[in-house]
């Protein structure tokens, strides 16, 4: 697996957002290098040290973040007085505008994995201005149809896992999604503990077609539970609050911005197909299929193409 050594920040910091939120972010590398935004998945599974080394730190200037509700960022969705009504895509997009203002950036490389993906792509056709190139791994747009399939059509091939998962929401649920943001905000502690549990039994189950997989200390973790499935749930029953495909209509925008789309063949969260569309609608983009590779960024090859789609825009002049 080659990725780039192990880092720790030269800065870090809260920022305030507005809405009382203050969102953690960090930065690692080459401070005189390229500068680039990191946007971890979920929503709502915070920054991982991992992400820092899928850039040559000698060339990159590396920013990450926790979003709103998630990782260090306050308040956490975890505890049950936070508002998530202040938690939402447009209040994401305006997040990374401070950002990029808070920490005197002009213009950046926008890289994104998974939900990260569908916020960055949506966050480039807002401010085309301010992005250079972008980096997109395990590609989605949270469509409809793409969340109906994570939560419903995939239980086809992953029957006993999907039935715990429907056995966890009320009897007669057609929207599993709408029925565990239910649960996961009921007043009753012991009920919003046990749908975090089965959401990211879940999640994780279908995370990779590995067999050996190991739960990460994340997911092992009840705080990180709490926060990702409320998260999770609340942006996907609602769509993202995205208009049902917007983000591909509004590829157009991207015109003239390069970019490289790394998917892995057997994604069974997020099948190839949504990638192959976007750079269908995306002159600009290269889009590399890993032939041995899931959804999870550990999966053979992933690293390596990761690691080559950032090296080619290592040293590109803007």
């Amino acid at each position: 697996m080659v990725v780039y050594p192990e880092i720790e920040p030269y800065a870090h910091g809260m920022l305030d957002v507005g809405d009382g939120n203050l969102v953690y972010w960090e930065e690692c590398g080459n401070p005189e290098g390229k500068p680039v935004v990191c946007l971890h998945g979920g929503p709502g599974t915070g920054c991982s040290p991992g992400m820092r080394r899928q850039f040559d730190p000698r060339a990159y200037r590396i920013i990450l973040f926790d979003q709103r509700g998630s990782g260090r960022s306050t308040p956490h969705a975890a505890d049950f007085e936070t508002d998530l009504s202040v938690n939402t895509t447009a209040h994401l997009v305006r997040d990374i505008e401070r950002l990029r203002v808070d920490r005197g950036v002009r213009r950046w490389m926008v890289f994104g994995g998974s939900w990260g993906s569908t916020l960055g792509l949506h966050y480039a056709q807002s401010h085309p201005e301010r992005v250079t190139e972008v980096v997109l791994v395990a590609v989605t747009t949270s469509r409809r149809a793409e969340i109906e399939w994570l939560y419903h059509g995939l239980g086809r091939f992953f029957p006993q896992e999907w039935d715990r998962f429907r056995a966890g929401a009320p009897a007669g649920a057609t929207d599993l999604v709408a029925a565990y943001d239910e649960l996961l905000n009921d007043p009753d502690p012991a009920v919003r503990r046990k749908a975090a549990d089965d959401w990211v039994a879940w999640e994780s189950s279908i995370l990779t077609l590995n067999p050996n997989r190991e739960p990460t200390a994340w997911e092992l973790d009840p705080r990180w539970r709490s926060a990702f499935a409320r998260i999770t749930a609340r942006y996907f029953r609602h769509g993202a609050w995205l208009e049902d495909g917007q983000v591909l209509r509004e590829m157009p925008r991207l015109h003239g911005i390069p970019a490289v789309l790394v998917h892995g063949r057997w994604d069974m969260q997020g099948p190839v197909a949504t990638a192959w569309e976007v750079a269908r609608a995306w002159p600009d983009a290269e889009l590399v299929v890993v032939r041995e590779a899931s959804h999870s960024a550990g999966d053979p090859g992933m690293a390596e193409a990761v690691a080559a789609a950032t090296d080619k825009f290592a040293q590109r002049r803007t």
